[in-house]
């Protein structure tokens, strides 16, 4: 058996090949998953944009010094197990390579998922060496694992992201009449307008959106932004309204604008890195003036709030406002999200480019079929 995989140059996003190498024995208490279906999305663009610092290369390492391996979520299949808990067979939900199979050393198993005990992801974030078993997993449906893929780690960000403003009152970012206003980057991304989306249920929250003149369109047809303004426009923003920055952009020339024009901004909080060849050291948040920039990392939020609230209450939340948010993101009458399958790991290659270089249509979600 062998195992085909994405590289990925860690110093140049849009450098990539394609490698095949001899699948190596199991050890025991190792199961051999064979990846299905997985998901790009310029969320993947920020893990890579990211990768050192927040140690997503370390999930799969690729043993060549310089290349990497992305992390993708998806489905796969167990095809071999040496574990007396898992069977051949099994479908789990999770964090993959890029790459036709994967490895996993399954530990603390419950009915619902399993965790990876590899000892290289020992000191990584919990929430992605967790495994659900789609048996019984809550927010599995067998008709929609496409939108599954796509969406729901996102929507999961997004949602957090919802939660941690509102549980700090916005950070006292009211108007007059009492209405919180957060701004959003990279509003046509899926993170950003499942954040929005998120935000708008809330009748005490205006939402606007920043994006590019191509993207602007698509925005405003979403219908959970309140208002849209392209990038050049930030002179339509009254500086002296009080609001909050959600950055999915990861600009560091926006960043210093809008922290800049905004005089009452009460909290900037970072999420990831679209525009990565923006990133630039001015947009440090050391530098910034106002509000010092903050990262957001959702497994950490994750963590808290299934501490305060207990995994059960944290599940059925999570799986309310999924099961909300993916039935209008899916409605067949009017879909923010037209489904784009591609076949195998070279067509994973030129998605990944295309989405690194900005390229790809916010509309598209992209999907790689590995069997």
């Amino acid at each position: 058996m062998a195992t085909t995989e994405l590289l990925i140059a860690r110093d140049a996003l849009l450098r990539t090949r394609v490698r095949t190498r001899a699948d190596t024995p199991l050890d025991p208490g190792q199961v051999r998953v064979r990846i299905d279906l997985l998901a790009l999305t310029s969320n993947n663009v920020t893990y890579a944009g990211f990768g050192d610092a927040m140690h997503y290369w370390d999930f799969y390492p690729s043993g060549e010094p310089g290349w990497g391996i992305v992390p993708a979520w998806g489905f796969g299949d167990v095809v071999q197990s040496l574990h007396p808990g898992v069977a051949v067979g099994e479908r789990l939900y999770g964090f993959w390579p890029v790459a036709t199979h994967a490895v996993l050393a399954p530990d603390r198993l419950s009915p619902a998922r399993i965790c990876d005990a590899t000892p290289h992801r020992a000191t990584l974030a919990a929430a992605y060496n967790q495994y659900f078993r789609v048996t019984a997993d809550p927010l599995y449906r067998d008709d929609d694992e496409a939108v599954q893929a796509l969406l729901r780690p996102l929507f999961i960000t997004s949602w957090l992201i919802d939660d941690h403003l509102a549980g700090n009152q916005f950070f006292g970012a009211r108007d007059a009449q009492g209405k919180a206003l957060v701004i959003l980057s990279s509003a046509s991304s899926k993170a950003a307008y499942g954040t929005a989306w998120a935000l708008s249920q809330r009748p005490d929250v205006q939402v606007i959106g920043l994006t590019s003149a191509a993207n602007e369109a698509f925005c405003r047809s979403l219908g959970c932004y309140h208002r849209v303004l392209r990038y050049d426009a930030l002179d339509q923003l009254a500086p002296e309204t009080p609001c909050v920055f959600v950055d999915f952009a990861g600009s560091g020339d926006l960043r210093r604008a809008i922290h800049t024009r905004l005089t009452a901004l009460a909290h900037s909080l970072a999420i990831g890195s679209t525009h990565l060849d923006e990133v630039a050291p001015s947009g440090n948040g050391k530098t910034l003036p106002g509000p010092r920039m903050v990262f957001f990392f959702a497994p950490d939020h994750i963590r808290i709030r299934t501490r305060e609230w207990g995994a059960e209450t944290f599940g059925q939340r999570m799986a309310r406002a999924w099961r909300d948010f993916s039935a209008r993101a899916t409605d067949a009458h009017a879909p923010w999200l037209r489904i784009e399958r591609t076949q195998g790991i070279a067509a994973a290659s030129m998605v990944w480019e295309a989405l690194a270089a900005g390229r790809a249509d916010p509309r598209a979600g992209h999907l790689i079929a590995l069997r």
